[in-house]
This record gives structure tokens, sequence and C-alpha cells, in this order.
């Protein structure tokens, strides 16, 4: 079963680029899911944030699309979120998450535990 754990900085000051990376285990290959990036703000609910899919086509939260790149390294059993330009309103959980079966594409399943992300100077 699809397991996932986030990396990254917890730390990003105003006007740089986050970059987080998701490792999946638990599955022998990457290449037939969907893989998602969520946040979540104090006090806000969940946000998605955006999507690659088994081809690799992205998609992206019209709110965040021009500040967002999602990619994914099929051989590390990886996938990485950047955000670039953060600001205070950036600062949240980021998990990423993926379906527990591959036919269910969309299906926001199986979650990591979640990195917290502060943005300060």
């Amino acid at each position: 079963q699809v397991q996932l754990q986030e990396s990254g900085p917890g730390l990003v000051k105003p006007s740089q680029t986050l970059s987080l990376t998701c490792t999946v285990s638990g599955i022998s290959k990457t290449t037939n899911y969907y893989w998602s990036w969520i946040r979540q703000s104090p006090g806000k609910g969940l946000e998605w944030i955006g999507t690659v899919d088994y081809s690799g086509t992205r998609y992206y939260s019209p709110s965040l699309k021009s500040r967002t790149s999602i990619s994914r390294d099929t051989s590390k059993m990886q996938f990485t979120l950047q955000l670039t330009s953060v600001t205070p309103e950036d600062a949240a959980v980021y998990y990423c998450a993926s379906p527990g079966d591959p036919l269910r594409v969309w299906a926001l399943e199986v979650w990591g535990q979640g990195t917290l992300v502060a943005v300060s100077s």
C-alpha cells in the first residue's frame, strides 16, 4: 500500500521559493498514479495546490498556478512542489496525497503526515 512522506525546510524567507519533496514507498512504481499537494493554513480549511498525473500532465489551483510547479522523479519514487515568491500567507502545513488504488485517479485517500512551513525573515 502507498505510503507518503514529506520533507523540506520548515522555514522559508519571504520572496524565496518553497521546495518540498514527497517520497513514495510501499509500491513498486509511481508511474500510474496521480500525485497531489494540499496545504492547510492556520485557521483555514484544506487547499488543493496541484496534481501531476501518470502522464506527467500537471494541474494547478488557479489561485496558485502562476507560482507553482509540481514535478515527479519516477526513478527516485519522489514528487516535488515548488512555490515561488512566498509570503506569510503561504505559511501552512503542506501535505502530499494520492489515491490508494491507481484506478481511483483523483481520490485523495493516502496522506503524508504533513510538514509545517513557516514564512519569516
